[in-house]
């Protein structure tokens, strides 16, 4: 495969994303983030790249005060209406996250399934979102990241994965280029019942990923301490021997 354009991440979003395996674990995930944050539940939540604000509604279903962020003027119309029509206490902002400007105003910052971390056009732009997560928290506050584990790619990828979900059958295609830490990823889903053709990936999005190591000096150097870090979400504690990985940092 070839890398995308590097604003790639600007263009490819679509509702369709719903219909993910792991869409159908919002809630197990939700269970996760409050209790391993040990959140109480009037705790003010800025949840970044929310996407079509799967975390962010269902956390303010539970009575948190939530604000989602995202690039993808779909995903936020629809996240907006869901908790019009549900009468939560969220709302929903379409932006880059660089164009934020929140200042000491968060009890807990999320970055789920990735939250756009390494989707950037290069390591500086990519160092602005980690900047944006230690401004908008407040003292004390607690941040929770989901991402691909940048030491696991070093020794893994390349690789092909299928994962089955309730609605299809998705093929994940991992490359690794391993001078810019850049993951090329691509998918292709195929619904249940229809006709599966030859997989062909022509094109991928880079993805600048990270190790445990480089998360915790990048954090160390905004005022930040990483607490703990898992590789799933039943609280399995981190190894480089996995794909994902979750990190729990608090700020200083």
């Amino acid at each position: 495969m070839k890398a995308m354009e590097s604003d790639w991440y600007k263009k490819i979003w679509t509702l369709d994303i719903q219909n993910q395996s792991w869409v159908e674990d919002t809630n197990r995930q939700v269970n996760f983030l409050i209790d391993k944050l040990e959140l109480k539940g009037n705790e003010k939540i800025l949840d970044l790249a929310c996407g079509f604000g799967r975390h962010s509604l269902e956390l303010a279903r539970r009575g948190y005060d939530v604000t989602g962020v995202d690039i993808t003027s779909e995903y936020i119309e629809y996240a907006t209406k869901q908790a019009q029509v549900e009468k939560l206490n969220a709302r929903f902002i379409c932006s880059d996250i660089r164009d934020v400007s929140f200042n000491s105003e968060f009890d807990v910052v999320l970055n789920m399934a990735d939250g756009a971390i390494g989707y950037l056009e290069n390591e500086e732009e990519n160092l602005k979102i980690f900047r944006v997560i230690s401004k908008a928290l407040k003292s004390g506050g607690r941040h929770f990241m989901d991402i691909m584990n940048g030491n696991y790619a070093e020794t893994h990828f390349p690789c092909k994965l299928w994962d089955e979900g309730e609605k299809c059958l998705t093929l994940s295609n991992f490359e690794w280029d391993k001078e810019t830490k850049t993951l090329i990823y691509g998918q292709l889903d195929y619904p249940y019942g229809e006709p599966l053709p030859k997989p062909e990936m022509i094109e991928g999005n880079p993805i600048r990923l990270y190790s445990l190591d480089e998360i915790k000096g990048i954090f160390s150097d905004l005022g930040m301490s990483v607490y703990d870090s898992y590789v799933d979400f039943s609280g399995t504690l981190s190894s480089d021997n996995h794909i994902q990985l979750m990190v729990f940092s608090k700020k200083i």
